[in-house]
């Protein structure tokens, strides 16, 4: 009889346990080497360099693929540096369409590498079918997704866009941060590149910065690495370590923060104080019904609009002790941040209006404290 293949949560549990020929660690050694022995003349081994290639970062970029079904995974110094690594496949006069509500670092980014004459960019509402063939029509050499969109949790049909954008001759890339491979895999949907801002969930803990993207063939993950070992954005051995450690417990974290948020999201939704939550998993929310047909969670990040305006968001922030006020996202503490002066404030403010990201907007990341603990802290911090 034929064993079973593990599951993707025992994959990752076990992603390069006991691979030590040396001493026969259990959990993989630690590499800090920057430069490796030839075995003679003209004879490199597998590795030579430590911007070229490390085997703690090779053991993280190979469980990130696994995990996304790609063919190979790239690990670069931050997320940003892996957004802006796929521009490198690129020439200054082929255009990138990306979502108008993208994050802002994101929308930063492309708009001073487009400043620079390196590429050319469209922001557009990829749920507005009229804008977005229109931006087809110019034929982009990439076509850029976020899903759900940071901060306000918009999703889009990734099967979708990906066939008119290969229709097209594009190719997509999808930026799988807020949910990672434990809730969508955008390659299955016909994504041709996926990337992470590792820092988030698959790291889990808040005390490491990096990126991957993975590719779904062999030949863009080569052009890829090339690129990475030439501009010197690889990710660092140590940093490398930390993540793959932290992703060994990134199913069982995200079961419990989506449990979370849930509850949270169903709380802010009926209470008074609150004008609007955008949490996929209601089921009143525009993208219910996509969230099931593309996703197999809502995740742990949703967002809500505070009635009383900006003042009222500066005193629900500065009321908080269980919620730290902090960017970034995907640890196990829960975070609060205000979208306008934090995340996104690198957008201008027509940018941030064109996205319909208000000031009255409060992102939240939801951690693994106690469900009870955090509405009850809720309860006592909004507006009554």
């Amino acid at each position: 009889m034929s064993a079973k293949t593990p599951t993707p949560t025992t994959k990752l549990v076990q992603a390069d346990i006991g691979t030590d020929s040396a001493y026969g660690a259990v959990s993989p050694p630690l590499y800090l080497s920057t430069t490796y022995k030839f075995n003679g003349f003209d004879d490199m081994g597998v590795y030579d360099y430590g911007r070229g290639g490390n085997p703690n970062r090779d053991a993280l970029g190979n469980a990130v693929a696994e995990l996304e079904g790609g063919a190979r995974g790239v690990v670069t110094a931050s997320g940003m540096a892996a957004i802006d690594l796929v521009t490198n496949l690129m020439t200054a006069d082929q255009l990138i369409v990306a979502p108008h509500d993208c994050y802002g670092g994101t929308h930063r980014l492309l708009t001073y590498r487009a400043q620079q004459g390196r590429l050319r960019v469209i922001f557009v509402d990829q749920n507005d079918g009229d804008a977005l063939n229109d931006a087809l029509a110019q034929k982009p050499t990439l076509v850029m997704i976020e899903t759900p969109s940071n901060p306000l949790m918009r999703l889009v049909d990734i099967r979708a866009i990906c066939k008119a954008a290969h229709s097209v001759g594009a190719k997509v890339v999808v930026d799988n941060t807020f949910l990672s491979p434990a809730r969508q895999r955008p390659l299955s949907l016909g994504a041709d590149f996926v990337l992470h801002s590792t820092t988030k969930f698959l790291n889990g803990h808040s005390d490491v910065v990096g990126g991957a993207i993975v590719s779904k063939t062999e030949e863009d993950g080569e052009a890829l690495a090339w690129w990475a070992n030439c501009t010197g954005v690889t990710g660092a051995p140590f940093d490398s370590f930390l993540t793959l450690r932290g992703m060994r417990t990134l199913h069982a974290r995200m079961d419990i923060q989506e449990r979370n948020a849930m509850a949270i999201a169903e709380f802010l939704h009926t209470h008074p104080a609150i004008e609007h939550v955008y949490y996929p998993g209601l089921k009143s929310d525009v993208g219910h019904n996509l969230m099931q047909a593309q996703q197999s969670g809502a995740g742990a990040i949703l967002s809500f609009e505070v009635a009383g305006g900006r003042n009222a968001v500066k005193t629900l922030l500065e009321s908080t002790t269980l919620f730290q006020l902090a960017e970034s996202l995907g640890g196990v503490e829960s975070l609060m941040s205000h979208p306008t002066t934090m995340t996104h404030r690198g957008m201008t403010e027509e940018a941030r209006k064109i996205a319909g990201i208000k000031d009255n907007l409060v992102r939240i990341s939801v951690g693994l404290e106690s469900e009870t603990d955090l509405i009850e802290e809720l309860r006592n911090i909004l507006p009554v």
